[in-house]
Order: structure tokens, then sequence, then C-alpha cells
């Protein structure tokens, strides 16, 4: 990068820093750590629950995404509105109205001690995981930049996050979150704008899409039912929402971010907010992922986009076999240069036949290209078994440093390092949240005050960073983050989402029978995982009604029991 993007990055990442300390200065009881004060707006709220779920990852491995698999993965998100829906008319007046910290207080006085702890736990597993990942993904920026090893970027990237979520809790985190969505919108239009305006002068916005969808990019609707699809309509629709639902409403990192509204009212417009807004977001995302495709087939790309590891193999023995692996490359992406400029060309004159003949040479070009990058892969497994032969996450990340001009590099790496700090950020305070709450207030009680449980929760926040530091050293294993978030999520969501619908909705289930579902809920989807049973969005969905069925099972029997007694 130039002097001039190092500057404007570290000019925003400062400037962040110290908005949210002097926004929350005067912090210095729990109230005010974990909620704010409870005294937010509606658009503060929205957008700082926007934030809280779109971390560096988001705009690091979305686009890498949509460039290896097209559109499908909006779908996704088509269950969001109906479970923002139901946190509206459902969840938000009862954690509301119980006046809570945390979500998981309302299992105690609706339960019993275990199952509130159980379901914390959960929640702390998947959360300190999943923040783990997040401090991981801007670290490969710097780690790309400046050619250093990239424990000490994720060392760099945590301790900025730890420092401000430490010293102002929810409000330095919700305040600095209004600001960096600000920032991030202004910088996805930018993107977006810089991805056609590189294209070819011959090729058009909507000559582009047409190409992309040629080449099997523009897939956004598959409406095909199949268990083992990761991304169709009702995937989307049934196991999103249930996902959706489930992060939205039990995962505290999401509901400390509406119990920080002033009411009941500001609190459902924020999640209206997100739920109105979050799907063009991500479409717009996915959309900047499928133009840098188009861009790439009319410009050689990288045989691979992780420099890192193409650096490795120049270094070893197995040299010679790199070098003739990237003329092969080069001559196919030449090949798949004038198939896609026909093609391009066939689509203008609005010819079906040309277009069917170019389409057919094009897409045999990718698939060479496919075929070499895989042989690629077995290189660097042969030359290194701990490779990561994935490089989806730095395909955005190479676009942006290489092809963008000076200025908006750094503003867009900017981007990436404030969505990644407000995403750890919401996810340590809400670690923090639970632990004093859920745990140390319990275990102390009467001996805890006011003051101890401030410092206690510093600390918490203090120490749950350096776990997640410590976790985000073994993220490069996962694969593409987005799916790795995602699937790490639903291992726990369904499990933690069932304990809350039976709290809400099936009154005659006691304690222990939640608790006894819970374990045997939680086990069958590790499992079902483990063995690849359905793809992961149901996992959610398996939790879920597992866990309904065996407590509403378990209550039955206990019932008849005493009947019989």
């Amino acid at each position: 990068m130039s002097n001039i993007d190092w500057a404007i990055l570290a000019i925003t990442l400062l400037a962040i820093v110290l908005y949210g300390m002097w926004k929350s200065r005067g912090t210095n009881d729990l109230n005010g750590f974990l909620l704010a004060n409870k005294e937010l707006p509606w658009y503060h709220v929205g957008l700082s629950v926007m934030a809280t779920q779109a971390s560096a990852i988001t705009f690091l491995s979305t686009p890498g995404q949509a460039y290896d698999d097209g559109l499908r993965f909006i779908q996704f998100y088509f269950g969001l509105p109906l479970a923002m829906v139901l946190l509206c008319v459902a969840f938000i007046p009862i954690f509301k109205g119980l006046n809570v910290y945390t979500a998981y207080e309302y299992l105690e006085k609706r339960f019993d001690n275990k199952t509130r702890t159980l379901t914390a736990f959960l929640f702390l597993l998947q959360r300190g995981l999943s923040t783990g990942i997040t401090i991981y993904a801007p670290a490969i920026i710097l780690s790309t930049i400046l050619h250093i090893d990239i424990t000490y970027t994720i060392i760099f990237n945590g301790a900025i996050v730890i420092i401000y979520t430490v010293y102002g809790g929810t409000k330095a985190v919700s305040h600095t979150q209004l600001f960096q969505m600000g920032v991030i919108f202004a910088g996805l239009f930018l993107a977006a704008y810089m991805v056609i305006h590189l294209l070819p002068e011959q090729v058009s916005f909507g000559n582009a899409l047409q190409i992309a969808g040629k080449m099997n990019k523009m897939n956004a609707i598959d409406t095909g039912f199949d268990w083992n699809n990761k991304y169709n309509i009702w995937s989307g629709i049934i196991g999103g929402f249930f996902l959706q639902l489930s992060y939205f409403g039990t995962d505290q990192s999401q509901v400390g971010r509406y119990l920080t509204g002033s009411s009941v009212a500001q609190s459902r417009l924020g999640l209206i907010m997100n739920g109105l807004v979050k799907i063009p977001m991500q479409f717009l995302i996915l959309a900047i992922g499928v133009l840098v495709f188009v861009f790439y087939q009319f410009n050689q790309a990288p045989i691979f986009f992780n420099q890192t590891e193409i650096t490795k193999l120049e270094k070893s023995q197995y040299a010679g076999e790199l070098s003739t692996l990237q003329q092969q490359y080069a001559q196919a992406g030449e090949e798949k240069q004038q198939a896609v400029m026909q093609l391009s060309a066939a689509i203008s004159a609005e010819n079906d036949a040309l277009i069917s003949e170019a389409q057919s040479h094009a897409n045999t070009a990718e698939g060479k290209t496919k075929a070499i990058k895989a042989k690629l892969g077995e290189l660097m497994k042969r030359n290194n078994p701990a490779a990561n032969t994935n490089d989806t996450n730095y395909i955005f990340l190479s676009f942006v440093t290489q092809k963008l001009p000076v200025g908006v590099v750094g503003l867009l790496i900017a981007i990436i390092f404030l969505a990644s700090m407000g995403s750890a950020a919401s996810g340590l305070n809400s670690l923090a949240s639970t632990t004093v709450v859920d745990f140390y207030q319990r275990i102390f009680g009467a001996d805890s005050s006011k003051f101890s449980d401030f410092n206690i929760s510093r600390i918490s926040t203090l120490l749950w960073g350096i776990f997640c530091i410590i976790t985000a050293l073994y993220a490069s294993k996962l694969g593409n983050l987005i799916e790795a978030v995602n699937i790490l999520g639903s291992l726990f969501y369904g499990t933690i989402l069932g304990v809350f619908l039976v709290a809400f909705y099936m009154k005659t289930v006691n304690g222990t029978s939640v608790f006894i579902s819970a374990l045997i809920a939680e086990i069958i989807v590790v499992v079902c995982w483990q063995a690849d049973v359905v793809a992961f969005l149901w996992l959610n969905v398996l939790g879920c009604i597992i866990l309904m069925f065996i407590a509403w099972l378990l209550s039955k029997l206990q019932r008849e029991e005493v009947v019989a007694a």
C-alpha cells in the first residue's frame, strides 16, 4: 500500500477508537458497561445489530464465496425477515419486561439453575470460538500486506479491540458501530463502482451481469429441495429462519444490542431496520464478488490468491512443478479471455447461436483453470500437509490491494478492519456480560458489589479477549470463514433456540426435562454434522425440534408416573 493508503487506514482506525472511548467516558457501573444505560434510539440499535453481524469475514470471505460459487449464498438470509417479526412480537417484550442483563437470566426464573448454566455455557463456547474467527479475518490483511507472520497481526488486531471494549463496554461498542456502519456503506458503494469502472470499455454493467450468468454465477435462487444442498430457497427460509431466530433471539451478542434500546418500541424498530436492510447489503457484497469474477475473465487472475503459500512453494523443491503449472494456467487464462471476449460480443449482438458457442468455450476454459488449481492444491499439500489450499478469503483482498487506485485501497482496508472491530467488540462484551451475570454473580451472590461487578466485567473482557486471540491462531484450518462461522453457530443455535421456545410456549415442561433433552439434542446434532447427514443449515432445525420433542416426551412420562403413583 502507498503512504496515503496507510495514512487513511491509520486515521480511520484511530478516529474510531478515540470516538468510542470519548462517547463512553464516565461509564462506571454494570448497567452502563453492559447495557449502555438502556438509552439508545432505534437507528442506533439497528446499526449496532447490523455491525455485530457484519464482521470482517463478511467483507473478506463473502465476495470470495460469490467469486467461487455465485450468488446462491444470498438464500442463507431469506429466513431473516421472518425471524425479525417473531422476535419483535415474542422475544423483545419478554426480555425488556424482565429487566435482565442477559437472555439466560430468564431461564433460571422459568426452569432452574442447571438449565440456565448449560445454555449460557453453550453460548460462551460458541461465541468465544466465533469471535476468535472474526479476529483472525482482518489479521489476514496485515499479514498479506506487510509480509509478516500472521501470529503477530492476530495479536495486534485483538489488542486494539480489547483496549476500547475493556475501557467503555457496550456504550463504546455501540457508538463506534454507528460510525463504522456509515463508513462501511459508503465504502461498499465505492467498491462496486470501482469494479464496474475497471471493466473493459466495451463491457457495460448489464453485459457483465449477462456474462456472469452464462458462467453460472447469477444463481441467486435454487428452488430444488435437497437435504445435502447447503444453499437453496428451502434451507434458506426454513433452516435460515431457525438460525437467525436463535442468533438474534438467544445469542447475547445480539440480545445485548437491542436491550440497549430506550423502549420496547425502539428495540423493535431497530430489529425491523436490520431485517429490511441486511439482505440488500449482503446482495451488494455478493454482487461485488461476482463483478470481481467478471473482471478476472478479462484480466489474468493469480493462480492462487494467497501469495504467502505460493512463496513457500517457490522456495521449495517443487518450484519447477509450480512454474509448469503457472505456465499452463496462464495459457488456459488466455484461452478463457478470448472465449469471454467472444461471449461479450455475441451478447451485444444478441446472436443466440454465437452466445451458446462462446459460452461453451468459456466454461470449458474455466474448467481447465480449475483443474490446474486442483493440481496446485495437491502440490501444496505434498510440500506442506498443513498448507491452506483454500484461497477464497484472499480473493477480494488481492483485488483491492493490486487493482484499485491509491486512497481507495486504504479506505476499503479500513472498512474491513472496522467491521472486524465492531463484531469482535460485541462478541467480547457479550462474553463478559454472560460470565459476570450468569456465573460470577450467581456464585458469589451477596458478596459481589456494583463496583466489583464492574471491574470483574472488565477483567472478563480482557480474559475472553486473550482466549479469542488464541482461537484465532488456529482459524486458518477452517477454509472459507463465512461458512465456517455459520457452521459453528449451527452446531449450537438449534439447541439453544429449543430451550427458549420450550420456555416461552410449553408451560408444562420442567427444568430437568429441558436439561436432559438439551444434552441429547446437542449430541445428536454433533453426530449428524460429523456424519454429514444434512447440510449445516438444517442442523438448526434438527436441534430445535429434537429438543422440543424430547422435552415434551419426558414431561409427559413424568406426569403419567405421578398419576400412576
